[in-house]
């Protein structure tokens, strides 16, 4: 896999890179640029990103930092069998309980919520920080909502965390996942409530809340900028040439200078009328025979 000439591997973690170090030196840089690369593109291109990661753990399955990335890549492109395994044996290197809330979410993806709520009780949650235990609650509230218990799911969103009103990394996403439930059970004034209160706290455009929120208003957001064109003949002697209008503009056939004479309206006038904004440029291009 090609791996650009500025990725160094030095903008991994520190304590990957700490990690990384039992390699050789050679190795360890290798694994450390596949890594980054890991990173880069598991938003954006999840399907690149387990390849950079296949390489990796070829490269360095004993390190726990490897197999913890090929688990999200994995996860990230809904290969929930081997990122749970990846994610176990992450686990079992470092003894850590870091991985417990997604590996629960990975039991959802293979259609065990039951096996989900289970872990989302066992002693392993009380271990995890306050972020580890939001993620935790929401992969339950999720598990509850696979076995179509909507209330329960919404009871389990409930918490200290929900009522908070200090915005925490976690805010938007708990907000969001509550009002999509309130919503699942008809209660939709009171989702578009903590819908408004999700999109408050969503400074990074984490979830589509604001959207959700103007399908409620019944919103529906146009493209100001984009003008559809529909071809119209003007005949000019024996040339026939088609000419871009705005497609609201009535279907004209009448010689060019005619027709300008006829309407004096400026590019700009004409793009506000066909609803463009009033700085939008009319671009028009002839195609000749």
């Amino acid at each position: 896999m090609p791996i650009p000439d500025d990725v160094t591997g030095d903008e991994i973690d520190k304590d990957v890179r700490q990690e990384l170090q039992s390699l050789p030196k050679g190795l360890a840089e290798d694994v450390s640029r596949n890594l980054v690369m890991v990173a880069k593109l598991i938003d954006e291109d999840p399907e690149q990103a387990y390849e950079y990661a296949k390489i990796a753990l070829r490269l360095a399955s004993r390190v726990a930092a490897v197999r913890e990335a090929a688990g999200f890549a994995a996860y990230a492109n809904q290969k929930f069998s081997e990122a749970l395994a990846e994610f176990r044996a992450a686990r079992r290197m470092t003894g850590s309980v870091e991985l417990w809330p997604v590996m629960a979410d990975c039991e959802r993806g293979l259609g065990r919520p039951e096996k989900a709520l289970d872990m989302a009780g066992a002693p392993e949650v009380h271990k995890l920080d306050k972020a580890g235990q939001v993620e935790m609650r929401l992969v339950a509230a999720g598990a509850r909502r696979d076995m179509d218990q909507i209330d329960a799911a919404i009871v389990t969103l409930q918490s200290p965390e929900l009522a908070s009103h200090s915005v925490q990394p976690w805010t938007a996403r708990l907000r969001y996942a509550y009002a999509d439930a309130l919503l699942a059970a008809g209660r939709e004034d009171e989702a578009r409530e903590w819908f408004a209160k999700a999109v408050e706290a969503d400074k990074d455009g984490s979830t589509d809340a604001s959207d959700r929120l103007a399908e409620m208003d019944g919103v529906e957001f146009v493209d100001a900028l984009r003008i559809d064109d529909v071809e119209v003949e003007v005949e000019s002697g024996d040339d026939t040439v088609a000419e871009p209008v705005e497609a609201e503009a009535p279907e004209v056939k009448a010689d060019a200078a005619e027709a300008k004479a006829e309407a004096p309206e400026t590019d700009a006038e004409v793009a506000g009328e066909a609803g463009a904004d009033a700085g939008a440029d009319v671009v028009v291009e002839r195609d000749e025979d």
